[in-house]
């Protein structure tokens, strides 16, 4: 049996049922909305732009198909900085994990740094990518990259 994942801030019934619907379906009518959380339509509308103003929705995501929009190779770039402190992550964060090739940026304990899942055209560009924007770049001290097979995206469960 799985464990319940209770969230960090209150939330009442109507804003998980909110939450829930929305994972599922960002892109679900108001209406339907509504009557999944079981309120009115206006009564929905004021409480999702709620949960956006608290920050607990982040924003609505298109789910693009790199390869069919011109980026079929995928890969995971672990990086290395040279050092950890507020000017090396700085300038990293400022530049690479932005650029249009970087699909997702994940900052991490351990031992590498920085993951960026990246999306280009080609494994030549691949490469090129890597030595004129990371390993140039003068935070970074190493970096290795995995080419990525297949990607499924998570679905998280209810809260």
């Amino acid at each position: 049996m799985a464990k319940e994942i209770r969230p960090s801030v209150d939330l009442d019934d109507v804003d998980l049922a909110l939450v829930d619907a929305l994972v599922a379906d960002a892109r679900i009518a108001n209406n339907r909305l509504a009557a999944r959380a079981g309120v009115a339509a206006s009564t929905a509308l004021a409480r999702v732009r709620q949960l956006i103003d608290r920050g607990i929705v982040r924003g609505f995501h298109a789910d693009l198909d790199p390869e069919r929009i011109g980026r079929p190779v995928q890969a995971v770039v672990a990086i290395r900085l040279r050092a950890h402190d507020r000017r090396h992550i700085d300038a990293f964060t400022a530049t690479v994990p932005r650029l249009p090739e970087v699909v997702q940026s994940f900052h991490l304990a351990g031992d590498d740094d920085y993951l960026l899942h990246v999306a280009v055209p080609s494994a030549s560009y691949l490469r090129d990518w890597i030595l004129d924007e990371v390993t140039t770049h003068p935070a970074v001290a190493h970096s290795r990259t995995s080419l990525v097979f297949g990607h499924e995206r998570g679905q998280p469960g209810p809260l």
